[in-house]
């Protein structure tokens, strides 16, 4: 476009005839003024060949407000300078001066109307403000300079369905199509027409004979299928589907359209039975697939919906066995529906062979810890950290694991990192202090462990965990006693008729000598546990002695070791009928 420009400057003549606007004949076209010219003497013609020269090597290297200064300079020495014109438009529609583009180009294609390129860039403008009818114009010359250009009269024939000139629309594609011939842009453009025109019968008539010309071609069946479904022509719609799948039984999207018009009809049963034959074929798209698969998730719990995306995402991994997304889907399904030990070897299968998604690693170590298959969610997640070492929830979860494995300073090594990769999530923050405070509690750290528990309270003051196990470890230690009494009471507030928590509660009272209530607290929590719970149990035995109560302590410390509590301190108990520390 450059080249073209040059070779205009260099052909100037010293002296330029004035050039006059064409004016269109159409009402609505452009009518531009004339341009006049100034009488140049060879001085000139040589300055301006030289600023032109500087002007272009300026917008070469983006140095625009130097390069329009140059063009402008140009103009008030040549104001017909066309070539000036363009390259000055050019800048201005760069810089956004929209009105100022679109002036230097209409004078542009004013001085040398036959240049297409003028008129291209003129046709930018006029498509931006959406005036279509001076829209239609430039495509009318751009026709007068190329008469066999397609793109141009394909342009004009959009332009015109713009304005609504649909019969002249028509016109223009019967024209280009006796240039180049039938075509599909062309024949799915005059179907819009005719269906704006509410000529649908004419639409469904032309794809029919476009079917008889090549019957083998499924994109006809699908297009008139559309046609008839969406004028609520269910029924013509499926029995074109139906010809098309006799032809070819193994094209996807056939079943897929099959499968849309059954459910339209509320025929759910075949329109599933559609679906299973489109997920089996190879051929397609497996992202539609999973779009499809994911489609039914806003229908969750919905035992139908579950477990037919179940098993739609269980033939995706047969139809595409060496796709990890098949694998990490079907995974994902299973978990939804409660398969866990099933979902963990599929998302081992989907990072296998693709170990680059971060996601996938992610639900893997979730679905091992959750399955207690510890030693494989320490060995995952250090695989995981290998391509991610910066995910924070990566380090959090193999740190969980060590301290499954109870291997507590390895996993601070993993937990520690977490503050300096996650600043705004406040949950996983909360959680990863409160782990470093279960660690260094395990460790006997109890500063850092006070510490790391604090602070887990400070991202998340209602996390329940941090404030039992903190509350419970104070307890034992008989340290900040109230402290410990007021977190073990918020976690009971915030998460009623847990055992766990309410036993909690009940040995702080105990530690604090209130024998009374401590005994209210450890009843609720044996019977929100059902009696299955050996601490529970022993703690029961402790507070019965300090009530005075030396038969039921005794009977309760025997059915803890019956439940399997074992310790040399309980042993004591039963043998000496006493309370022992």
């Amino acid at each position: 476009m450059k080249k073209s420009a040059l070779i205009l400057v260099l052909l100037l003549p010293a002296l330029v005839v004035p050039a006059l606007a064409q004016t269109n004949k159409k009402d609505g076209g452009n009518k531009l003024a004339a341009i006049s010219a100034k009488p140049m003497t060879p001085a000139d013609s040589d300055m301006v060949r030289r600023m032109f020269f500087s002007a272009l090597c300026d917008k070469t290297s983006q140095n625009y407000k130097s390069a329009a200064e140059l063009f402008t300079r140009i103009l008030s020495v040549d104001p017909s300078n066309d070539a000036s014109l363009y390259e000055l438009g050019k800048i201005k529609k760069i810089q956004n001066d929209d009105v100022a583009a679109q002036d230097l180009l209409e004078k542009a294609t004013t001085v040398a109307p036959g240049n297409a390129y003028y008129w291209l860039a003129l046709a930018e403008c006029y498509e931006k403000n959406n005036d279509t009818q001076k829209l239609e114009n430039v495509f009318d010359e751009l026709l007068r300079i190329d008469p066999e250009n397609p793109e141009y009269a394909f342009n004009k024939a959009n332009t015109l369905v713009a304005e609504k000139k649909y019969d002249q629309a028509l016109d223009v594609y019967k024209t280009l199509e006796q240039t180049t011939g039938p075509n599909d842009g062309i024949l799915i453009n005059r179907q819009k027409i005719y269906l704006k025109q509410g000529k649908v019968n004419q639409a469904a008539a032309e794809l029919e004979d476009m079917i008889k010309a090549k019957p083998a071609e499924m994109k006809y069946y699908l297009l008139l299928g559309e046609l008839y479904n969406s004028n609520n022509m269910n029924d013509k719609a499926q029995n074109v589907l139906q010809r098309a799948e006799k032809i070819n039984p193994n094209n996807e999207l056939v079943h897929l359209a099959l499968a849309d018009i059954h459910s339209d009809k509320k025929d759910y049963k075949a329109s599933y039975d559609q679906l299973k034959q489109a997920f089996s074929i190879p051929d397609g798209d497996i992202d539609q697939k999973i779009h499809i698969i994911m489609g039914y998730l806003p229908k969750f719990p919905d035992p139908n919906a579950k477990g037919s995306a179940l098993e739609l995402s269980r033939i995706l991994t047969t139809t595409y066995p060496t796709d990890a997304k098949a694998f990490a889907v079907y995974g994902e399904m299973l978990q939804q529906n409660e398969f866990y030990k099933e979902a963990e070897p599929v998302y081992k299968k989907a990072v296998q062979l693709d170990n680059q998604v971060y996601v996938v690693w992610e639900q893997l170590v979730r679905i091992e810890l959750s399955n207690g298959d510890t030693d494989e969610a320490v060995k995952d997640s250090q695989d995981a950290l290998s391509f991610f070492p910066n995910q924070a929830w990566m380090n959090y979860l193999a740190g969980v694991a060590l301290v499954q494995k109870k291997q507590y300073n390895k996993a601070l090594n993993y937990i520690n990192n977490v503050p300096s990769l996650e600043t705004q999530d406040n949950n996983l923050l909360s959680q990863s202090y409160s782990a470093a405070g279960d660690c260094y509690h395990s460790i006997k750290d109890f500063k850092k462990s006070d510490e790391a528990y604090d602070k887990s309270l400070e991202y998340n003051a209602d996390n329940v965990y941090t404030l039992n196990n903190f509350a419970y470890y104070l307890s034992l230690r008989g340290d900040q006693l109230d402290k410990a009494n007021k977190m073990a009471k918020h976690a009971n507030d915030l998460q009623p008729n847990n055992g766990a928590f309410e036993d909690t509660y009940a040995w702080i009272l105990f530690k604090q000598k209130n024998y009374a209530e401590a005994k209210q607290w450890i009843e609720k929590a044996i019977a929100n546990d059902k009696g299955k719970d050996a601490t529970q149990i022993e703690h029961y035995g402790d507070i019965l002695f300090y009530l005075n109560d030396t038969d039921g302590a005794l009977l309760n410390w025997k059915k803890a070791k019956e439940l399997g509590a074992d310790s040399p301190a309980l042993d004591k108990k039963i043998n000496e009928k006493k309370y022992i520390e």
